[in-house]
């Protein structure tokens, strides 16, 4: 009989990021600066809520989706007033600007004179063939790209007809290919492709369908996910989905929530899968235990709160006991794990000083400005000996008093083990 309870061997050399995720192979198109497709680092993308017209207000929203992680924003345009915003804003935005435009063939025109680096078109609701060509005829005369940007909800109506009167993933592919073709009648093949649906399973079959028919870099989402925390856990679900099984060049959260929450989201989600290099907090925590010494869901909130003010590219653990929490945390740069009354500093597993429990957050704010201006090696260096022999103490005397398992797990265990024994459970 296979024993189920024993875990299998660690695995000593995990695979990195780029074994997990082997990318899909695209071509490449530009956004500016931004290279999109083509193994290029997958980037995030946002929206601003502004009206464009609104110069300064816009750009205002552009420079903080910047400093929140954003590498693309989208603007409306949908009226002269905005495209005449556009020719101030591009010229001043810290990021390439894609012009989202809606039923009038014009204003993509307009944004062009307006120097936008590249265009959003929906072929759901700019459907006239000579529409169409005309702008990708002047988009290949300024190379710049198109986002074919089909939506679930605004197909063609014909589309839905031919489909049973619903979308599918057949259909929202079969928009893609119909304005592919008249891209080609004209040269065009400067392309980038999103065929989003508020409907995370649909949305996810539409993406692998859409990968297995063009060789077009993608852009990811999920549309009208709505606020958080639901439109977080729908975003999420979808694109990580994806960019786990290699599909993706481009991202977007889609959330009813102040867009730079849509910058970090996506940020975050890449440098959690190891998509990006990490340029913030990285905080994990316990999620505590019958030896929990503190309230670690306190403590992880304060320290969070203010790691998070030092913008620094770090892994920080704050775990809920000494007994465990430093080899679980090991590879962290940055830890404490609680004891009774104090905490164990620990900068990559190794113990380095011993603080009272009202000073841990302010201790690991020091220590962390240490590990980032000075690195690991040097912050190890400075560790108080004495420490050590602190630490081990607290270890031995929570382990004297609550015994190996805190948390009764084995009484459970032998018990399962017995009824199998028993026969009372199918082996």
């Amino acid at each position: 009989m296979t024993d189920l309870l024993t875990p299998p061997a660690a695995d000593p050399a995990p695979p990195t990021s780029s074994d997990r995720f082997a990318r899909r192979a695209t071509r490449q198109v530009m956004v500016g600066d931004v290279p999109v497709g083509g193994g290029a680092p997958i980037s995030v993308q946002s929206m601003t809520t502004t009206k464009t017209a609104y110069v300064e207000g816009t750009l205002g929203q552009i420079y903080a989706l910047a400093a929140a992680g954003a590498d693309i924003v989208r603007c409306t345009c949908n009226s002269v007033d905005a495209a005449a915003g556009l020719a101030q804003i591009v010229p001043r935005s810290p990021l390439p600007i894609v012009a989202d435009i809606h039923h009038n063939h014009r204003m993509a025109l307009a944004a062009l004179e307006a120097g936008v680096q590249c265009l959003r078109l929906n072929p759901g609701n700019i459907r006239k063939p000579d529409d169409i060509r005309t702008v990708a005829r002047e988009c290949a005369d300024r190379r710049i790209p198109i986002r074919i940007g089909v939506n679930g909800g605004s197909l063609d109506p014909s589309l839905y007809a031919a489909h049973g009167d619903r979308v599918t993933p057949e259909a929202m592919v079969a928009s893609v290919q119909i304005e592919l073709g008249y891209f080609a009648e004209v040269g065009f093949d400067d392309v980038k492709i999103s065929v989003k649906a508020s409907d995370v399973p649909l949305m996810i079959e539409a993406y692998r369908l859409l990968a297995d028919t063009v060789d077009h870099p993608l852009h990811l989402g999920v549309t009208e996910a709505g606020p958080p925390p639901g439109g977080l856990l729908k975003a999420t679900l979808g694109i990580g989905t994806l960019l786990a099984e290699g599909i993706g060049d481009t991202i977007r959260y889609s959330l009813t929530a102040d867009p730079v929450e849509e910058a970090r989201a996506g940020r975050q989600l890449l440098e959690v899968l190891g998509l990006r290099e990490r340029t913030g907090l990285d905080l994990i925590a316990c999620p505590s235990c019958g030896r929990a010494e503190v309230d670690v869901i306190g403590v992880a909130d304060a320290a969070r709160a203010a790691l998070e003010d030092l913008q620094i590219p770090i892994q920080v653990a704050v775990m809920g006991c000494v007994v465990n929490g430093p080899g679980e945390a090991r590879e962290a740069d940055l830890g404490i794990a609680a004891g009774r009354g104090r905490g164990h500093l620990f900068v990559r597993g190794e113990v380095v000083a011993v603080v009272r429990e009202d000073e841990m957050v302010d201790a690991l704010v020091s220590w962390a400005q240490v590990v980032h201006t000075e690195g690991v090696a040097a912050a190890q260096a400075r560790a108080d000996r004495s420490a050590v022999a602190a630490a081990e103490a607290d270890r031995a005397a929570l382990l004297a008093d609550q015994g190996a398992d805190a948390n009764g797990a084995q009484v459970r265990i032998d018990e399962i083990r017995r009824r199998v024994a028993d026969g009372e459970v199918a082996s």
